[in-house]
């Protein structure tokens, strides 16, 4: 039931479950037998040019915090994929979402906005209650 991260080179685990990777260019040099993934899903990696912009390559680098407005808003368009596998969270199933091998800080990571989402989606918060007088009208 839980949603773990790591990088797709780290050492598969029995916990990992269902293990995705949500890069948006394929790992270099891997082959087919290669892989650790069970699934690539693009559909939730950052588009070309949110990339572009996180590294620098089009001017100056964008900032952590403009990095993950602009995912989540990229990750609105993607309702589909994520209530996909929000749902085989909520149905119990470990899903270990894996990005880059050269992404070495979880925390400025899309891997781990896009396990909030999921959390937020398969666990959604009961509703606020408000307070007040309820009154009852004959």
């Amino acid at each position: 039931m839980p949603i773990r991260t790591k990088r797709w080179n780290d050492p598969r685990e029995p916990e990992d479950g269902y293990r995705l990777l949500v890069c948006r260019y394929r790992p270099r040099g891997v082959t087919r037998e290669e892989e650790t993934w069970d699934a690539w899903c693009t559909a939730l990696a950052p588009s070309e040019e949110l990339h572009a912009a996180a590294y620098g390559k089009a001017g100056p680098a964008i900032d952590f915090v403009e990095y993950e407005k602009r995912f989540r808003a990229e990750m609105s368009r993607q309702g589909y994929w994520l209530r996909g596998f929000a749902d085989r969270v909520r149905d119990g199933e470990t899903v270990t979402i894996l990005c880059s091998s050269a992404c070495v800080d979880e925390a400025r990571c899309h891997r781990t906005i896009l396990k909030a989402m999921l959390e937020e989606l398969a666990f959604p918060p009961p509703p606020k209650r408000t307070t007040g007088v309820v009154v009852r009208r004959r």
